[in-house]
């Protein structure tokens, strides 16, 4: 028997067990199949015309709601076609709106630094004693700057 070193099976092993299994049932459904009665045998073709069927809608629909490729103008979109559900369009812009929130946030939060670093200038300004002339000065911000690092 063929495992991994882990003692797993590998997939191609186990799809030849069960295909070799089903064989099996296969050809000892159909041994037994000339014994049945006439109206055991009418409802197993029923039964089976009806899963059938069954099957047949089952990958019809299948097949209508995989994914398409649809051209937009001079652009190709990937959908789910016109009958896809509304929320799932608008989950869509959730990335964009995400991203605007927080470009919004981002420049409320440097306007803030500005607005704080502006009032502890002014603060600095007005606490200190300087003569009229010094703020005239072209050389004041650099006075301002030097004591604020100390």
């Amino acid at each position: 028997m063929n495992k991994s070193q882990f003692g797993i099976e590998q997939p191609s092993n186990v799809d030849a067990r069960v295909a070799r299994f089903g064989l099996r049932v296969a050809a000892g459904l159909n041994e037994h199949a000339q014994t049945l009665p006439p109206n055991v045998a009418e409802r197993l073709s029923f039964a089976r015309e009806q899963a059938l069927l069954k099957a047949r809608s089952a990958r019809a629909s299948q097949t209508a709601t995989a994914t398409v490729v649809t051209a937009s103008g001079s652009t190709l979109t990937l959908g789910r076609g016109s009958n896809s559900p509304r929320w799932l369009k608008l989950t869509s812009l959730l990335p964009l709106i995400l991203l605007v929130l927080g470009l919004a946030l981002i420049q409320h939060s440097q306007w803030y630094e500005q607005i704080l670093a502006a009032a502890e200038i002014d603060t600095s300004l007005l606490s200190d004693k300087l003569p009229p002339a010094a703020y005239g000065d072209p050389g004041f911000n650099e006075y301002l700057s030097d004591e604020q690092e100390e």
